[in-house]
């Protein structure tokens, strides 16, 4: 369906997979956070990790679900070691629409990434008995998923952190401000968005498109934003719009496009070639 960077030239791999299950934050008075991570069989040397964060408006959506286990079992099979994320969903019961504040909205974004880089975290802690390469940490994120990992690499609160992440991939994702994407913070980012996109913004654009009169109003940048900022500072990034797409296209690239996240990760971030490409779907 979509142009790949170099599709023909991947070689397939089909890698034996195991999975096992460990808690990385502890919660008071609440079930501790866990993450499920899906490693090749008898792997012997440091491999690069994706870190997968589910989305759901930061009030629902599990680690496990049936979309999750799929991508992660298939990028496994490719060699990767991935873990997928359970975070806290401090929207649940609240909400995500124009009528919740848009201080509240902040916060999801700010604690769903906080939760993400302690994951992070615990895994560099990990790196020799999980057998990590700690230089390749690549973040994917889905709707919300795509948020936080965008916010993570992308916010003040980024600049604070010392882990320096090797790429990222959003599927219809934004982040709140373009303000701290500059040349010494800028990664490999590949970008997955629908124009018509009714919930995140493909461009630059109002959460939810609500009106400014609403407590929940708050502007995005959207995966067009983010790669023209990208694209201004020379740095890599793919994005791939699609015309007709709506929010669907914040898990439809797991299953139509990953031979496409496969090649970016290989040649746009393990092996660091400099790519600035846009595909319109």
């Amino acid at each position: 369906m979509g142009n790949t960077i170099a599709q023909t030239n991947r070689e397939k791999k089909n890698y034996k997979i195991k999975k096992r299950t460990f808690s990385y934050k502890k919660i008071k008075s609440q079930k501790n956070l866990k993450l499920d991570l899906y490693q090749p069989k008898n792997n012997n040397e440091k491999k690069p990790i994706l870190v997968y964060v589910h989305g759901g408006g930061f009030s629902s959506g599990k680690r496990n679900d049936k979309i999750s286990k799929y991508f992660c079992q298939e990028m496994a099979k490719q060699g990767y070691i991935v873990a997928s994320l359970s975070y806290r969903l401090t929207m649940k019961n609240i909400g995500f629409g124009c009528n919740v504040p848009a201080s509240l909205k902040i916060k999801a974004f700010n604690e769903g990434s906080k939760d993400i880089y302690e994951a992070v975290q615990y895994l560099i802690s990990k790196k020799e008995k999980f057998k990590i390469n700690e230089k390749k940490i690549i973040l994917i994120g889905s709707s919300a998923g795509a948020e936080a990992v965008l916010h993570l690499a992308y916010s003040k609160e980024a600049l604070k952190n010392n882990i320096s992440f090797a790429g990222l991939v959003a599927m219809a994702g934004a982040a709140t401000s373009l303000k701290y994407i500059s040349k010494e913070t800028a990664i490999p980012t590949q970008l997955f968005h629908g124009v018509k996109d009714k919930l995140v913004p493909y461009n630059i654009a109002p959460h939810h498109y609500c009106k400014k009169t609403d407590p929940g109003y708050l502007t995005l940048y959207g995966s067009k934003a983010i790669a023209e900022k990208l694209k201004k500072l020379n740095t890599s990034y793919y994005l791939y719009t699609i015309k007709e797409g709506n929010h669907s296209w914040n898990t439809r690239p797991i299953y139509e496009e990953r031979d496409t996240i496969l090649d970016f990760i290989k040649d746009a971030i393990v092996n660091q070639k400099m790519l600035q490409k846009e595909v319109i779907h």
